[in-house]
């Protein structure tokens, strides 16, 4: 006789597409969470969603200080970028605790919540970049800010590829937009460096910070778009 064979784990279910608008999905993700793998992911979506939390407090703290020292308008806004990536992340914790990790309405609201995060963001960001262009200000440079974002631009890519590597096995649109987020985060930190480091070379660039800042304010937008459509899903 031949020992029985311990049965082996089903993969984790990939579902089809996120939650439509207007839509629920609470069937698909019962039978998704019956899954064990389904559930780690749901966890580790969580996980990383308090980490890039505590990160973004950090970031988001030292950059506004040193933006502010600066005069940068660039860094100021990747600052400000960093609380709203915060927002994104408490929503996706509040969308994968409890009972919420069987809603699809509660995916829904939590998708909408991420994409009114980027919208947030823009006007913000513009209005400083316009301010900073018609009034000729001129930015400084930071040690500190230029390590800040170095960090950031090797970090957040890693955790924007791994949620949404997450955001297509649990059907998240949320997880999804939270990891753009990561990746527009590592794009403001790039277009931070090359401000700071054109402005300490050249100070008749000082142009290039707010013309920055305004693309950061463009992309910012169009992705809260994305989010909200759910077209950043899987």
């Amino acid at each position: 006789m031949t020992a029985a064979r311990p049965s082996r784990e089903p993969d984790i279910p990939v579902l089809d597409a996120c939650c439509a608008p207007g839509g629920t999905c609470e069937a698909e993700l019962r039978v998704a969470a019956r899954n064990a793998g389904w559930r780690r992911a749901a966890r580790l979506a969580r996980l990383l969603a308090w980490t890039s939390l505590a990160w973004m407090c950090t970031e988001g703290g030292i950059g506004l200080w040193q933006g502010l020292a600066a005069g940068s308008i660039a860094l100021t806004g990747w600052a400000l970028g960093s609380a709203v990536e915060g927002l994104a992340s408490v929503i996706v914790i509040w969308r994968f605790t409890g009972s919420r990790a069987l809603s699809g309405t509660a995916e829904r609201r939590a998708q909408r919540g991420v994409a009114v995060s980027f919208w947030l963001l823009g006007p913000a960001i513009a209005a400083g970049a316009v301010r900073d262009l018609a009034t000729g200000n001129h930015a400084g440079t930071t040690v500190t800010g230029i390590a800040l974002a170095a960090v950031a631009l090797l970090v957040m890519p890693l955790l924007g590829s791994t949620k949404h590597k997450l955001a297509a096995r649990l059907g998240s649109a949320a997880t999804a937009g939270e990891g753009t987020q990561n990746y527009l985060c590592a794009g403001q930190a790039a277009a931070v460096l090359a401000s700071l480091a054109v402005t300490a070379a050249w100070p008749g660039g000082w142009w290039i910070d707010p013309v920055i800042a305004l693309g950061i304010a463009a992309v910012s937008v169009r992705e809260g778009t994305r989010s909200w459509n759910g077209d950043d899903c899987c």
